[in-house]
């Protein structure tokens, strides 16, 4: 007992001792606590992860994220608010401000050549002397420059005079925006998308889209303040967003809006605005898109993915759904004669008009050649006669062979197609529907589909049947490691019948070799497609506003017989001439020679077929230059007068010079008589009747096509030879 005494005894005086303490330090040392708590404050903060890239199909970056600043100035730094100025400081920034005001200005006009020295010291000046609310002279966040400035110049500012001095000693300062930037500026930039600078967030495109990918996650940073030191704790560590490979190609992006901006710029198409979109066949993968619309300054902007969210009547490249869902149905094949007549036919009371009425229609023709010449008779015809009893049946056809699918694409702002199908009410009658809704669906009208629906139709043609959902993005990518892949996806195995789909795309090849879209062909390779030209509703839903508004458009697929890429091209544009396959056709095979030309091997060396002797055609003339351009070609000559190695033409050699050159040629050539230049170049045709005495008088350029004083003509001294070149 005695001992558990002593325990709670001294138990006892040590609870009273912490207790008396803790008296004290609440009374008496109160106010020196209360200061040290408040010099240990803490606050929590977020950290912003690295914003991932958006990379091409080959690497190459197309959109990332920089740093960019807005500078300002404070002329009275260090000085809190409420608090008296230091006016020891202040004086000695206002001689570091009086000394070094002209270097600064001088400065600050070679960083931004816009604005003079004399500017920038007026603005400066404005700023120090400004009277602010507190009756204190001197602006406190002074901009320096109106716009955002990128790192370097930056750090070109960060090195003046003063503005190096810390921020509360010179009062230079910056605000830090993280800038979303596009090196290869606006290729493909409504679908890469875009961030709002102010707060950071997507808005459009694939930015949008793969946002939370691209994004990462947010950090957490806690600022401890120790008397006064600020100590930081990272709580939570940022994680960086990935990066977003794309399937569009960069070479192949800028072809395809050079080519549609030429063909819109020219005179006669003058384009409003224009859609081309390039597909690789067995992928589905978009390789090239541009969406190009007419500004005010005249030059052609992206400003809205007209390429999947402009639906608008398609017009006559509608019409290969409709004999295609004909052909598969069996109600005709491509023999079935259909009478055009005079190129005008009543379709239920309305008139129904070829594009050639005027000069007497195509008469009697199959339905092959109906695609051909895209008659809108033969096709309507067709579809009324048979399908014209039961709509349902020809819009469920439409349906199965996928022109009417949703994509489900990725990018915001798609819209589906709209193919509306025939109702009928209690009554048995069709609601909204009318006799001449079916002739004028069949050919294009009526309905309502973005380019990008029917890319896709025509690429599963061109893939043999098989339909594939566009692919914008191929892979998710961090830190070198692949963490998410993309696969092409099958939308439907077939849209219609194996035979039915050969039959097509041997019609489609026919339209490019002997219909309307030769203009888009190629003489390098077989393409396969289909025109289409359509009138279409003015901004207010009308037709009838004065102004006739076209959608012209190609789309087809190259080369033919082994398609690799589909293609469309469409351009709106006001008033006559409008042409389908005249303009976006033009635009379609500048696009399609440039994709099969990057293919192409360079060297002259992989493209000599080494199972043949190729000579290069030598005449007569200079023959040193021959022999020269023929030692550059790699050809060997054997002696002063030889034959080429693998070969029986004569070759001269260069031993001698230009006057044994004339020499060997007298050796070669009876003087008497005037010798056959046709076919040599200006230079060597003159060289050589010069040197026989003769006046030459050269017309047109080229090769010689024509002389005046024929082969084997006795020659006379003086005598004068006109040389006509082609």
């Amino acid at each position: 007992m005695p001992r558990y005494l002593i325990v709670a005894v001294f138990l006892t005086l040590a609870g009273l001792a912490v207790v008396a303490k803790a008296g004290y330090i609440m009374t008496v040392q109160k106010d020196y606590w209360t200061v040290v708590a408040a010099s240990q404050k803490q606050h929590n903060d977020t950290v912003k992860p690295a914003r991932g890239n958006i990379l091409s199909c080959d690497g190459q970056l197309m959109a990332s994220s920089i740093p960019s600043y807005k500078v300002y100035l404070d002329f009275q730094p260090g000085k809190k608010r409420g608090e008296a100025l230091d006016t020891a400081a202040a004086h000695k920034l206002d001689t570091l401000w009086t000394e070094n005001i002209d270097t600064i200005c001088n400065s600050l006009h070679e960083i931004f050549p816009s604005r003079s020295a004399a500017e920038f010291k007026e603005l400066i000046q404005k700023g120090r002397y400004k009277q602010n609310g507190d009756k204190s002279i001197g602006a406190r966040h002074w901009a320096i420059w109106p716009r955002f400035i990128d790192y370097n110049t930056f750090l070109q500012l960060r090195a003046l005079p003063i503005f190096c001095l810390p921020v509360n000693k010179g009062g230079f300062h910056c605000e830090n925006y993280t800038e979303r930037q596009q090196p290869f500026g606006s290729l493909a930039s409504r679908t890469l998308g875009g961030l709002k600078r102010a707060s950071d967030s997507a808005y459009y495109g694939l930015e949008l889209s793969y946002d939370s990918i691209l994004r990462g996650t947010t950090g957490i940073v806690r600022y401890q303040k120790v008397r006064n030191k600020t100590v930081t704790f990272t709580e939570i560590a940022p994680e960086d967003g990935a990066d977003v490979i794309t399937t569009i190609d960069v070479g192949m992006q800028d072809l395809v809006e050079r080519s549609l901006i030429e063909e819109m710029k020219k005179p006669l198409t003058n384009g409003d605005m224009g859609v081309a979109i390039l597909m690789e066949v067995k992928t589905g993968d978009i390789k090239a898109i541009a969406s190009l619309t007419k500004g005010k300054d005249g030059e052609y902007h992206e400003s809205q993915n007209h390429a999947i969210n402009y639906t608008c009547e398609p017009g006559s490249v509608f019409k290969v759904a409709s004999m295609l869902v004909a052909l598969d149905d069996g109600v005709v094949d491509t023999s079935y004669v259909i009478h055009t007549g005079c190129g005008i036919a009543k379709m239920h009371g309305r008139d129904m008009k070829d594009h050639n009425w005027r000069n007497g229609g195509y008469g009697d023709i199959n339905v092959a050649r109906t695609l051909e010449v895209s008659s809108n008779i033969g096709v309507s015809h067709v579809i009324d006669k048979f399908y014209g009893a039961n709509p349902e049946k020809y819009v469920e056809g439409l349906y199965r062979i996928g022109i009417h699918d949703d994509l489900g694409l990725e990018i915001q702002g798609y819209e589906t197609p709209k193919i509306r199908m025939p109702r009928k009410n209690k009554r048995g009658q069709y609601e909204n529907w009318s006799k001449t809704a079916l002739p004028w669906m069949s050919i294009g009208y009526e309905t309502q589909i973005a380019p990008i629906n029917t890319v896709t139709f025509y690429n599963a043609i061109a893939n043999d049947g098989k339909m594939m959902r566009p692919r914008f993005v191929k892979k998710i990518v961090k830190n070198g490691e692949v963490i998410a892949e993309t696969k092409p996806e099958v939308l439907r195995e077939r849209i219609a019948k194996p035979q039915t789909i050969k039959t097509m795309q041997t019609v489609l090849r026919h339209v490019v070799s002997q219909g309307l879209g030769r203009k888009a062909g190629s003489r390098s390779f077989a393409v396969a497609g289909k025109t289409g030209t359509a009138q279409v509703a003015d901004q207010y839903g009308g037709y009838h506003s004065g102004i006739t508004r076209y959608w012209l458009s190609f789309c087809g697929y190259f080369p033919a017989d082994n398609p690799r890429y589909t293609c469309i091209v469409c351009i709106k544009k006001q008033g006559l001439p409008a042409s389908g396959g005249g303009m976006s056709g033009v635009a379609f095979h500048h696009i399609s020679e440039g994709v099969m030309a990057q293919s192409l091997k360079l060297r002259v060396e992989d493209a000599r077929d080494s199972t043949s002797i190729l000579l290069p055609d030598v005449k007569n003339g200079n023959v040193a230059a021959a022999d020269y351009v023929l030692g550059q070609l790699g050809v060997k000559t054997d002696g002063e007068v030889g034959t080429l190695q693998g070969g029986s033409q004569p070759v001269w050699g260069n031993a001698q010079r230009r006057k044994n050159d004339v020499q060997l040629t007298k050796q070669k050539l009876n003087y008497e008589q005037m010798p056959d230049v046709k076919g040599m170049g200006a230079s060597d045709a003159l060289y050589l009747l010069e040197d026989l005495g003769l006046k030459v008088r050269l017309s047109g350029k080229g090769r010689v096509l024509h002389q005046s004083i024929p082969a084997g003509y006795a020659l006379r001294s003086g005598m004068t030879c006109d040389l006509h070149l082609e």
